[in-house]
């Protein structure tokens, strides 16, 4: 069977047929049909839910995030956002009746919105907009009190901010390359557990990571016992040898129901990939130790992980991270990694 898909694929080498590479997938080689499944999984729950899923929704999520973009342009323009905001209030007016929605997010929704007409000039759109969104301001008001006040009294407003307000932070570049250069990928663990108040820490600050349009379509799936993280490290092909000391694993998880349209189908790697290197480097910071873990797309494994992890047909595992304080003995290999000369391409 590898000859001849070796031998297909050969066929499909010259530039006419390799246009029309769908031919070869559709008749020869089945290797992307778990994709093709999964991203149509996802825009069939995203419809279903209209972009509303039980503690998230990535309507209302990329919506604000382009409205918070609209109100940061300078210049700002008079009027922006008419294309969707009267599908974002009514997202947001759907949203406040769901009571496991995260709370933190709906609060930046109305504070977003609330300070998007304060801002805007009117237009037929932004008042037909801006009266639903007083009608929606009751329910919230009655779920989170006084809706003019901002989300919270206790809170800074959640709105659009200038650079000079953030609060630097006082590591250095030579600190933080420090940092890059004691990360390196750790196979041996002693048998220590792993807290769980660490993992939530280091989960807080990976979710800080940049995300497409703010909707971070992933979570960490924890195997935070031995005998089910080495279970679940061993469904990844790479772990032989190593995986029955491995205390805790994660699993990173991107959820296709986020997107509407196949064009978005990658960016599940990338906003999961983001999170999950800052995660690494947030546990090397908490004394923790860190191995990624490749996680190719394999039929029978996947299959296997989506039934241990009772993963619906729009989840696909983007990859595992193996967590442990490590062994001062253990080996770590040297992994030479590209110069600057090989991976700097100038654009000219």
């Amino acid at each position: 069977m590898a000859k001849f898909d070796l031998a297909m694929s050969r066929c499909f080498s010259n530039k006419f047929l390799r246009a029309r590479a769908s031919w070869f997938y559709s008749c020869f080689n089945s290797q992307f049909g778990r994709e093709q499944r999964a991203v149509l999984a996802g825009r069939n729950a995203y419809d279903q839910q209209q972009g509303i899923g039980q503690q998230s929704s990535a309507l209302l999520r990329r919506n604000t995030h382009r409205i918070e973009k609209g109100l940061s342009m300078s210049p700002r323009r008079a009027v922006f956002a008419q294309d969707y905001i009267v599908e974002t209030v009514a997202c947001f007016n759907q949203c406040i009746e769901c009571e496991q929605l995260c709370t933190d997010e709906l609060n930046w929704a109305h504070d977003v919105l609330h300070h998007y007409f304060e801002t805007v000039e009117q237009t037929v759109i932004v008042t037909q907009a801006q009266l639903s969104f007083e009608a929606a301001k009751s329910k919230y008001s009655a779920r989170f009190g006084d809706a003019d006040s901002g989300s919270d009294v206790t809170e800074a407003i959640k709105i659009p901010y200038q650079k000079h307000e953030l609060q630097s932070s006082e590591v250095t570049a030579e600190q933080f390359h420090g940092l890059c250069q004691q990360r390196r990928s750790v196979r041996w663990f002693t048998s220590e557990s792993v807290p769980d108040k660490l993992l939530n820490q280091a989960i807080e600050t990976a979710s800080l990571a940049p995300s497409a349009c703010n909707r971070q379509p992933f979570q960490f799936y924890v195997a935070n016992e031995q005998s089910m993280a080495t279970k679940v490290a061993k469904l990844a092909g790479g772990t032989v040898g190593f995986a029955d000391n491995i205390p805790c694993t994660l699993v990173v998880v991107g959820d296709l129901s986020a997107y509407a349209l196949e064009r978005d189908r990658h960016v599940i790697y990338l906003d999961g990939a983001l999170a999950s290197m800052q995660l690494m480097l947030a546990l090397e910071t908490l004394g923790l130790s860190t191995c990624p873990i490749n996680w190719p797309d394999i039929e029978v494994p996947e299959q296997k992980m989506a039934k241990l992890l009772k993963l619906e047909a729009h989840q696909r595992p983007v990859m595992l991270i193996a967590v442990g304080y490590a062994k001062d003995s253990g080996m770590i290999p040297y992994s030479q990694k590209k110069t600057v000369t090989v991976l700097r391409k100038d654009i000219e």
